[in-house]
């Protein structure tokens, strides 16, 4: 790895990426009842690999709004990563239902066993 990617674009990543993280935190705190900071902060941790984190996060997301499409549709990407099939179609299916089909189209474009 280079001197500038790891040294100067890495850490200007890091940082820009914490800024936003801290953003989402700051508005959780807001409103903690809102679904959409949980769902953003989400996909914030899993770019920074904080899987656990980032699969806590879209379960509440969705506890509080049932209907959050994408929501469902990060789910269902986390789950068929963690090869919980059941729990991945459960979440493209809620997903579909919200009108965000992609995480159908996906677990039936690489044929992933349902029920």
């Amino acid at each position: 790895m280079s001197f500038w990617r790891k040294e100067i674009i890495e850490f200007a990543l890091d940082r820009e990426t914490q800024g936003a993280i801290d953003e989402q935190r700051a508005w959780i705190v807001r409103e903690p009842a809102n679904a959409k900071p949980y769902y953003h902060l989400a996909q914030l941790y899993r770019v920074a690999f904080k899987e656990e984190e980032a699969l806590g996060l879209l379960l509440e997301s969705v506890r509080l709004d049932p209907n959050f499409g994408e929501a469902h549709a990060s789910l269902a990407e986390m789950y068929v990563i963690r090869e919980d099939y059941k729990a991945a179609w459960r979440h493209a299916r809620a997903a579909g239902d919200n009108h965000v089909p992609h995480a159908i189209e996906m677990l039936t474009r690489h044929k992933v066993p349902s029920d």
